[in-house]
This record gives C-alpha cells, structure tokens and sequence, in this order.
C-alpha cells in the first residue's frame, strides 16, 4: 500500500480549531438528550447500562531494564485477536519501543486492550531474541542468558552439551525404500534405521529443560507468530524470514554432538490419524563441494536418510499442545556414501557439513494416503505438495515444510507436516556444534481504531468517520483516515498533523465530493490518507486532550468519544476493527456488543467475533 507520510510535532498551530466551529453533542443546552436515548434504545433494542464508559483500553508504564548487549525493546501485549476466517487466537502485538543507546533503564509508556492476557518486553540485540513477562511495573532480561554463547548465522556456537551420551556402538540394522522411491519420484531413496531408538534417547539435563516462564514465552510468541489453523496461511512469514529452503540446513562446527528435542507437537483431532506420533525424523548431511555442479533435487534424493527420532519415542499417544522438553536425541555420523548394515557411527560430525531434515509419516490412516515424506527444504516437496490428502494450493512449487524461530537464544525448528500452512504441526529444539541461526520475530504494531457516528440521531453503523492509529515508537504516532459513511461535511479535529487538519473536510481528504468511501462493499477503494505526527515519550491515546474527535458543520454539532452515562456516539477499540458495512448498525456486525453495553465486565472481546458479511 502506498502511503504519504507528513512529520508534524505536538502542537502545530492550525488555521481555526474545531473547538470554535460547533456544539458539543453532549451538551444539554445544545440537543435533546431524550431523543438521543430513545433513537439508540429503539436502534439497540435494549438499555445500556448508565454507567457504561465504553472504555476499551487501559494505559500505564513499564520500566525497563537492560544488560549492554540489548540494542532495542519492544513492549508487547499479548491478547485475544480475529483473523480473516473468522477464527479467535491469541497474539502479541507491538505496543511501543525505544532503541538503546548507553542507556540501562528506559520507561515505557502504553495502551493496551482492557482484557488483555499479558504484558511482555522482547529483548533484542544482535545474535539474540528474548522475550520476558512483565510482572508488576518493571521488566529486566536475565543476564544469566546472554552468558550463553549469541552469534550471526556466519559464526560458531561454542557450547558444552551437558547431555550425558548413550554409551556402546551403534549400527545401521535395516535398511527401506522410501515413499518417493516406491511411487517412482526419487529412484532409490534409501533410508537407514538402528535397531533400538529407546536406548538412543537421552534424559534432558536440568539446565536445559523448559521453565514455566520460559513455556509461557515458547507458547506467546509461536502461536501468536504463527497462528494454528486450517485457515491459517504462515508461508508469507516463513518466506520474509529468508531463513528457507537453501537456508534451512544447520551447519556444524565439528566440536560439539549435533542435538535434536522435539518439545511440541499438534495432531488435532483422533480422526485426521495422529499424523505426528505416526511420524519419523530423519536427517541427511553432505558437503558444498560433493554438491557441485549436479543438480540439487537429485543430489539431495541420492543421499542416505537416517532416522533420528520416532516421535512415538517422545511424545504420548493422545498427548497434544502440549510445550515440554523431555526427550533428546543426538545426530550420528556414518561417514560418506552409501552406507551397508553394520555401518557404526559416531556423534560428532566433521566441520562444514550441511545438514538437512525429513519427515516420514506412516500414518495407515485413509489406507496409508497420508504417508509420504515430506522436506524441510520445499525444493524436494514438488511431488508430495501434489499428492493426494498432501495436496496444498498454498505451498506450490518449492514450498518449505520447516521455518526457524529464535528464542532465549534456542534454535527452533517449525514444521509443516500435513496439507495447511500454519507451521506449527512439530516443533524441535536444535543445538551442539552447529552454527547459530538467528531470526529475529517482527510482531505486527497494536491497531487502535477510533469509530464515529455523526449524526444526532444516528443508525450507529458507527462508520462515519473511521481512524485507524498506531504507536510506532516513543515519540511517533501514525493517524490514518481510512473510510466516511457520510453525506455531512465532517472534519477531524485535535490530530493537526500534515493533510489531517481541523480545515481539512474528510470527503476531500480522499479526493472526493460528498460520497460514501471504504463503507460499501465493491464500490472503488480509497487508499487511506496517512500521517505521522510526533508525541510526548507519556503520550497515551486515552488523554481526552489528544483523543481525535469530529466536526460535523452540516449539523453545527462536535462528537467526541464516549464517556460514562453517554450513548455510544464515537468509541475507541484497541484492535484493527473491523467496522460495520454502511447502515448496519453494529450490533448486527458484532453479536456481542449488546451484551458488553448491558453488562460491561462481560463480552470485553465482542470486537475480535465479527459478522464477516456485515463488516467491510
């Protein structure tokens, strides 16, 4: 989306203020209250609760401490959210954040959704992400974290598995044709396995298992990252990593055993067939040089695929969503070419190899149509993404089946096992000598979206005037105008920043006469009119002294947002709302609404569960 940016500081001086222009619609002297009260029940249909304030939002600060390594802070909220099908999840979103120079301590402040689930504080410096709660008013990142070794994806982890290693020889005892081989794809596809996977699984030492907190962080920021379900398209996010395909493969360091934990795994419900548990991981390695010059898929589909973790070996049959790390398995080593049986192995690789992962279901569910392998590099899937219940429109051709995510400095691998694109069906902890893979995650900024009704007597589709604000930083706020369902000529007032200015009639704004914009379905789009404006570090959107508010000059009357005791003429929602379609009200575009305007404790989320053929 193209947009203007216009910079403009707190108090830029306007032409005439919109103070002056008209009446306020909550002045006794200026309206009939009663029929203001009578319209709204008779559009409700019921009587809102006298003390409603119609607040969605809180405010507050959080202090922040930080260790010299931090370069940047974002302080997040971790909340309810709706996506494009309709479906609630939950989500961290960007409240506010201040880079960091020689500073140990910066405050923080913030709005966010009354109902909110928690506050976190992401930590981000050059070779690390970590995300920690806030509890209370003050935030610090662990120093006892940053002393594990941080580096670029070009630089070497140095670390000291404190896994006690299965002791004894072990051998190649059988020897498989892969799925691909059999259905003629990959012609030859040989995959190795041991004899006995129970007596390769290591315990987890304490100093690497996952702590309550850590849980509680792993579950925030993956499945607010990538969301589950079936409607659910994560590949845009895996592709803008760049962390994909060519880039997936762990590269080892020659120093430390190569360590695998898977600590998640979803299957859903007993009748898709425990795709998961029903799954191997295997793993095949090579170097760049033995690479060269052939062609890739082939290579990749000649190499030996040993089996490194049957998933049955680590989680419980109907154990499900479920964040722990209770099982580990060490990487072996058999040397080059193709191995025979009784090929031994050992656990440390040599330096520079690329190591690459697979995952074979062997599900017998629907007679075995769901068995296939499937590769975290999409260059080797061309097949399988085509075949029967694998087929997926969304990942196409070369579409990646795994996406790294980086936390508390531990390389997780995210997979895509089944047919939709939510990345989240197995997720294994990498690490020993390898080097480290950095992805910094990018929430998306919380959306506060102020709605206005402009007429006295109103049909409360509450999408007369819509505002659209973000805070991009401490000092930067972002106003965007993005749609008028009127026929009056409407101003905003109190943003006076570039094009928004109190002179600035809405409809002319976008380049129109007096014409319903952004309201009505397939009628042409108007891209909204943006600007950014700079704030005070305490700038809050719940000030009632920098809170937008209208003009309306055909009626000679000023809305502002509600307060206690009044009708909901203009609400702030501290969400990317989706706003009633012209002349429904929006009760009818959101069920719940009423319930949250009769009782205020209860429904505090009706804006996350819209009506999608009601709203724009």
């Amino acid at each position: 989306m193209r947009r203007l940016y216009l910079f403009a500081a707190v108090g830029l001086l306007c032409l005439a203020s919109c103070s002056n222009k008209g009446e306020d619609l909550y002045n006794e002297e200026a309206k009939d209250l009663d029929a203001i009260s009578a319209n709204m029940q008779k559009i409700f249909g019921v009587k809102f609760n006298p003390n409603h304030d119609w607040c969605t939002t809180v405010s507050g600060e959080v202090t922040v401490n930080v260790t010299p390594d931090v370069k940047k802070v974002q302080l997040l909220v971790y909340a309810n959210a709706v996506n494009e099908y309709d479906e609630t999840y939950t989500t961290l979103k960007v409240l506010n954040e201040a880079e960091i120079t020689n500073q140990s301590t910066i405050n923080l402040t913030y709005d966010a959704p009354k109902d909110h689930l928690a506050l976190y504080v992401a930590f981000i410096s050059d070779g690390n992400y970590q995300l920690r709660q806030v509890e209370g008013s003050t935030v610090s990142n662990d120093e006892s974290a940053g002393a594990r070794a941080m580096t670029t994806r070009a630089e070497t982890i140095i670390t000291k598995i404190p896994y006690p290693l299965p002791t004894g020889e072990f051998q190649i005892d059988s020897i498989a044709d892969s799925y691909a081989s059999a259905r003629g794809w990959a012609p030859g596809e040989k995959l190795y396995m041991l004899s006995d996977y129970a007596t390769q699984k290591m315990a987890v030492p304490e100093q690497s298992s996952y702590s309550d907190k850590f849980i509680n962080s792993f579950r925030a920021l993956l499945f607010s990252y990538f969301p589950n379900g079936r409607g659910v398209n994560n590949l845009p996010k895996v592709k803008e990593s760049g962390y994909y395909n060519d880039m997936v493969y762990i590269v080892t360091t020659g120093e430390e055993p190569v360590v695998l934990s898977p600590v998640y795994k979803r299957d859903g419900a007993p009748q898709f067939g425990k795709e998961v548990y029903n799954s191997d991981l295997y793993y095949y390695y090579y170097k760049d040089a033995d690479a060269a010059g052939k062609d890739f898929v082939e290579f990749v589909q000649s190499l030996p695929k040993y089996k490194a973790i049957p998933f049955n070996e680590c989680f419980e049959e109907n154990e499900d969503d479920v964040i722990r790390k209770n099982a580990s398995f060490a990487l072996m080593y058999f040397g080059d070419g193709q191995p025979s049986i009784g090929t031994k192995g050992e656990y440390i690789f040599p330096k520079g190899y690329k190591i690459g992962f697979m995952i074979q279901a062997k599900t017998e569910y629907e007679n075995g149509k769901k068995q296939g392998e499937v590769y975290a590099d999409g260059r080797l899937n061309n097949n399988i993404n085509e075949y029967g219940n694998f087929k997926s429109s969304n990942l196409g051709e070369n579409g990646p089946r795994a996406a790294w995510m980086t936390l508390d400095n531990r390389m997780l691998l995210t997979w895509e096992s089944g047919t939709d694109t939510d990345f989240n069906d197995v997720i294994v902890e990498v690490e020993g000598g390898i080097e480290q893979i950095i992805i910094i995650p990018r929430p998306e900024v919380q959306v506060y979206t102020y709605c206005f009704e402009d007429r006295d007597l109103g049909d409360y589709d509450m999408n007369d005037v819509v505002i659209k604000a973000t805070r991009l930083n401490k000092t930067t706020v972002e106003y965007s105008l993005v749609a008028t369902g009127a026929f009056d000529n409407l101003y905003v007032c109190n943003i006076n920043c570039g094009m928004i200015t109190d002179n600035a009639e809405v409809h002319s704004l976008f380049g129109k006469d007096i014409e319903f914009i952004n309201t009505v379905k397939g009628k042409e789009y108007c891209e909204p009119v943006t600007v950014l404006k700079t704030v005070p570090e305490t700038f809050t959107f719940l000030d009632p002294k920098v809170q937008p508010y209208i003009y309306n000059k055909s009626t000679n009357r000023i809305v502002r947002l509600a307060m206690q005791g009044e009708d909901p003429h203009a609400i702030m929602i501290p969400n990317d709302f989706k706003y009633p379609l012209e002349t429904v009200c929006v009760k009818n575009a959101y069920s719940e609404f009423n319930n949250w305007g009769i009782n205020y404790i209860t429904s505090t989320d009706w804006y996350t569960k819209p009506t999608l053929t009601n709203v724009y």
